[in-house]
């Protein structure tokens, strides 16, 4: 239930209304954008709100369950401040937003409809459509850990402790040809045996991409030159000459842990948690069925 103030209320029983929607958005940068769909700018709250930007929303729809509501507003690309590039930098993913219904001809008359965060955004030549989910997407976010085979842990955090600034760890280079889209030979790592890089994590130090972080799907070596393919391709195309940064992969095994990394003794995963091969076991006159992992001590 919305609380509403005298003077909406009032202008509500009038029978005849000047209302209007008003859409606050808070980027992941810190930048506040205010649009509204009534033909004249309005402000309110310390924000101006934008006339005719081109957004239209749809049927606003909520339940009393802990099901995730959400709404989708559309438009074309006509604001100066709504661009492409903002888009496909991500400046606009999980950007919180409010949901006004405001009376334009006095703005201290609205009333906060909704407020969650921009969810998947789909884009055309000239025209957008953005998902608002409610604050009840938070509950569908795993707390706490998870009773897993892998390690649930980032690779270098608190709980890991490897030391990512090792020199054994740690690679920088440069691109010195494209393969595909998403691959590329590269300079710097010919100290690197193949596979090392897998898995790791890629920053981008220079060019179009500068800042921005990739997963590595693999690391091959090739007549000796280190042949890098990202998991996803970069928002902008990679370039020769774009240099990077780039940190060991680590496939979250018990066994890659204390071979690779010699840390088992932080290892954040159950690696002798009976498998569905177990579902299946039956006994028989041998000592396959002794309650030991089938992959041994750890995991190989």
């Amino acid at each position: 239930m919305k609380n509403l103030s005298g003077g909406l209320q009032a202008h509500l029983d009038s029978g005849t209304t000047t209302l209007c929607w008003c859409w606050k958005l808070v980027r992941q940068d810190g930048v506040v954008l205010g649009f509204t769909d009534h033909d004249l700018g309005l402000s309110f709250a310390g924000v101006d709100f934008e006339p005719e930007s081109g957004f239209t929303a749809s049927e606003i729809r909520a339940g009393s369950e802990l099901s995730v509501d959400a709404q989708d507003a559309s438009g074309g690309l006509s604001s100066d401040r709504i661009t492409e590039t903002d888009i496909i930098d991500g400046l606009y993913d999980a950007a919180e937003v409010e949901v006004w219904r405001v009376n334009w001809q006095a703005v201290s008359q609205r009333v906060l409809l909704r407020r969650g965060v921009i969810g998947q955004i789909r884009r055309g030549v000239a025209a957008f459509s953005a998902e608002m989910r409610s604050l009840a997407h938070v509950l569908d976010q795993s707390v706490g850990r998870s009773y897993q085979y892998s390690c649930d842990r980032a690779l270098g955090d608190s709980r890991c402790r490897v030391n990512l600034a090792n020199p054994a760890f740690r690679g920088t280079g440069a691109v010195i040809g494209l393969v595909r889209e998403r691959a590329f030979s590269a300079s710097g790592l010919g100290g690197f045996a193949a596979g090392w890089f897998a898995n790791g994590i890629l920053t981008w130090t220079s060019g179009a991409n500068s800042g921005r972080q990739a997963e590595v799907m693999t690391h091959m070596v090739e007549g000796g030159v280190a042949v890098i393919t990202l998991l996803e391709a970069p928002v902008r195309a990679i370039e020769d000459g774009d240099a990077f940064a780039v940190t060991v992969g680590c496939d979250k095994t018990s066994a890659q842990c204390h071979a690779r990394f010699a840390n088992i003794l932080n290892f954040r995963g159950f690696p002798h948690i009976p498998g569905q091969d177990t579902v299946i076991r039956y006994a028989k006159r041998s000592n396959a069925n002794t309650g030991a992992p089938l992959g041994g001590i750890l995991g190989g």
